[in-house]
């Protein structure tokens, strides 16, 4: 849980995910931020749907919430949820402080939208970075080509490390 009084940046950061070419965090993570049960926070949003459309929240289909929890390493198991989450938008969990009229709401949403901010500013960057790189390739001949493979395969973000599945044999030390 995070703490009532602080509300770390990482945090949010964190729970920012991309589903259907739109931003979004899911009503888990903003539950567990604003400190208040899942089911009181959608409890909330349907006693007000009219202040939230389609672009401002959806409900996850069962193959993207799959998809989903595969990427975060959930694994299925007795209890958990029943219906796939709501994904809400930046417009959705502004509108949310609205709905949630509480002081942890304001000041969860407040650390929410910059963190929006940080990422629109950083996906940006990198796409001027990019527009760059492409820049001086075309200014320069193929001489530099091999320079400009590998900045890229720096701009890259590392994959994430995956657990091997089944039994491992220990290194041999003997060699």
């Amino acid at each position: 849980m995070v703490s009532a009084d602080i509300v770390p940046a990482e945090a949010v950061d964190l729970r920012i995910l991309t589903v259907r070419g739109h931003r979004v965090m899911l009503d888990a993570d903003l539950a567990e931020l604003y400190s208040i049960e899942i089911r009181a926070l959608n409890q909330g949003v349907r006693r007000n749907i009219e202040r939230f459309p389609d672009d401002f929240m959806f409900a996850l289909s069962d193959e993207e919430w799959r998809a989903i929890r595969d990427s975060l390493g959930q694994t299925r198991g007795w209890g958990g949820r029943r219906n796939p989450p709501y994904a809400f938008t930046e417009q959705g969990v502004a509108m949310l402080s609205s709905v949630l009229r509480s002081d942890r709401a304001v000041t969860v949403n407040i650390e929410i939208m910059r963190a929006f901010v940080r990422l629109r500013r950083l996906l940006q960057s990198h796409a001027d970075l990019a527009l760059r790189v492409d820049e001086l390739e075309a200014k320069y001949d193929s001489q530099f080509g091999a320079v400009f493979d590998a900045i890229r395969q720096l701009m890259t973000p590392p994959g994430r490390p995956r657990n091997p599945i089944g039994f491992v044999p220990p290194e041999d030390s003997s060699a």
